[in-house]
């Protein structure tokens, strides 16, 4: 992938969400507000996504961004399930989303008919991108159940939407800048689905930092 303005600053926006949800665990000593189901599905995103680790060199950065990823994941997932004491405020029941019955099926499926060729590393791939589409409505839907949104939460929430946005735009860049145009229509469409899911979020996050107040979700907001 190529690398330009839009893109980097995606990549800066998708670490320094990371950094957000690490600094909330640790500094709180708690995870409420925190999806571990939602964690554990990025952090199947990353792995099946980042396989080429085993094969293939791109850079140095490519190389440290993706075990990034896959390490800052793995430990979120750590400290949420299992370190006290964040893990003792880990309220399983708030946080059930069968994303296991409901998500992951779909996206084997979808990954199978749309993936370039058969090969494993291409259906893998194909996989991440659409389970991460949907990766987010886990958090959604337990902050939905919360409604009040801790200021770091609805911070790491917001930069993770933000991402994603400004990867659309690296791809609007990318179909004009390039020759030939560059087309992934696997990601445009998924990127636009997981855009799509913040649009409710994003707006109430707006207001709260417009008038200064704290996030409060509404119970009719859909997710």
């Amino acid at each position: 992938m190529a690398m330009n303005a839009f893109r980097f600053a995606g990549d800066m926006l998708h670490l320094l969400s990371i950094v957000l949800l690490l600094l909330k665990l640790r500094r709180s000593k708690n995870c409420v507000g925190i999806s571990c189901r939602m964690q554990e599905m990025y952090l199947l995103v990353f792995c099946s996504r980042y396989v080429d680790l085993l094969y293939h060199f791109i850079s140095v950065y490519n190389t440290a961004m993706k075990l990034f990823f896959i390490a800052s994941t793995a430990y979120t997932v750590y400290l949420i399930r299992f370190k006290p004491p964040i893990s003792q405020t880990y309220d399983r029941r708030a946080d059930s989303f069968p994303y296991e019955k409901y998500l992951i099926p779909p996206c084997i499926l979808l990954s199978l008919v749309t993936a370039e060729d058969w090969s494993v590393s291409e259906i893998l791939w194909a996989f991440s991108i659409w389970l991460e589409c949907v990766a987010i409505l886990p958090q959604l839907i337990l902050l939905q159940q919360l409604r009040e949104v801790e200021n770091l939460t609805g911070n790491y929430v917001a930069a993770l939407g933000a991402y994603r946005f400004l990867y659309i735009l690296n791809w609007v860049y990318r179909y004009f800048a390039e020759s030939p145009p560059y087309v992934n229509y696997v990601g445009w469409i998924a990127g636009v689905i997981q855009t799509a899911l913040y649009v409710d979020f994003f707006y109430y996050y707006a207001l709260s930092k417009w008038y200064g107040q704290k996030l409060v979700l509404p119970v009719h907001a859909e997710v």
